[in-house]
């Protein structure tokens, strides 16, 4: 079985550039838009994994990302409210020559279609899930979303939201994703390699993406990128420091972690990132460092990364075990049944 989520699809014969993975259609987002950037990072990104561009297919949702298919030329579907995971599994399993993915927002994702979006990371299916996050309903005009912050006052909310906001990194580690990354818009190189890395892993990928409305919520991640903010840069086998080394992330006696200044602690108590870690416990818990409402902190980098069968590959492997080479038979039998009746012929 293939560890790579590219194992079956054929390579391009020729270099392919961002021109390439650029439509016809023009590109409508509002001014200022954060899906600009990911569209133009995804365009380049696409050229360097060397695949023939008839073999991509971009299925979306509903809400401002999921226009995404339209304005990348390859194959791929606009469907509908949520359910883009289930259609995308579909894809998967199908066609084992193509590189499937799911671009959608958080609403598309966490509200109507959350238990979609959970079964699909439950069940490992080959494809790449871009959640743009940008903690608001954009496309209708600027509702509380699943990852708005608590007391925030939108056009549904006039006297602040009351729900507790879901961490989707968070999430999809609880349910059992293989692969879990978070990045945003602006850093387009951290943004480049969490995408390819997301490609390249068999199985379930999700990257959640903070990604800025200027229309309905403007500088929601303003706070990480200023003076006080601090984005905790996760890599794979590095202490887990950042804000120039100032501060980093410990492992306390009881086993939970926590900020501390890195001058104040021993360097054995500093968490040493693993994201091939079988145990997703401690992916988890870095997950939890994301700090809500202003949102000053937010750890971003890939979370877990580990091999699990991926579904649709279980599905040809067990549809393989159980194929006969008499189909006729096998089918009568199938038709037949166990049982027989005799008709009455009165």
């Amino acid at each position: 079985m293939s560890t790579s989520g590219l194992a079956h699809i054929p390579l391009s014969l020729e270099p392919l550039s961002k021109k390439d993975y650029t439509s016809d259609q023009e590109v409508r987002w509002c001014p200022g838009c954060g899906d600009y950037a990911i569209l133009s990072t995804f365009q380049s990104m696409m050229a360097t994994l060397n695949i023939k561009r008839e073999n991509t297919v971009i299925i979306s949702g509903i809400g401002c990302s999921s226009r995404f298919p339209y304005y990348v030329d390859t194959y791929g579907m606009h469907s509908i409210h949520g359910r883009a995971p289930a259609i995308a599994t579909g894809v998967a399993m199908s066609r084992p020559d193509l590189n499937v993915w799911v671009v959608t927002g958080d609403g598309d994702a966490l509200s109507i279609g959350g238990n979609h979006l959970m079964h699909a990371l439950r069940r490992n299916v080959n494809m790449t899930i871009l959640l743009f996050n940008n903690r608001i309903y954009g496309l209708t005009k600027g509702q509380y979303s699943p990852t708005s912050e608590i007391g925030k006052v939108t056009k549904s909310t006039p006297y602040g939201s009351l729900d507790t906001p879901f961490n989707p990194v968070s999430l999809a580690i609880g349910a059992e994703a293989s692969f879990v990354a978070r990045t945003i818009d602006s850093d387009r190189k951290h943004l480049t390699e969490v995408l390819t890395a997301a490609a390249e892993h068999r199985g379930t990928s999700l990257v959640e993406i903070y990604q800025n409305c200027p229309i309905f919520n403007d500088d929601a991640f303003a706070t990480l990128k200023g003076p006080e903010g601090t984005l905790i840069a996760l890599k794979h086998g590095e202490p887990v420091t950042f804000g120039g080394g100032e501060f980093c992330v410990i492992r306390k006696p009881d086993g939970d972690i926590e900020v501390a200044k890195t001058a104040d602690v021993d360097a054995s108590q500093i968490v040493v990132h693993d994201e091939t870690r079988a145990d997703p416990s401690q992916a988890f818990a870095l997950s939890r460092l994301t700090e809500p409402g202003l949102l000053r902190q937010a750890p971003i980098g890939i979370f877990r990364r580990v091999p699990r069968p991926s579904y649709d590959d279980l599905v040809r492997e067990q549809i393989d075990a159980v194929r006969v080479e008499d189909q006729a038979a096998a089918l009568a039998s199938v038709i037949a049944g166990p049982d027989t009746w005799e008709a009455d012929e009165r």
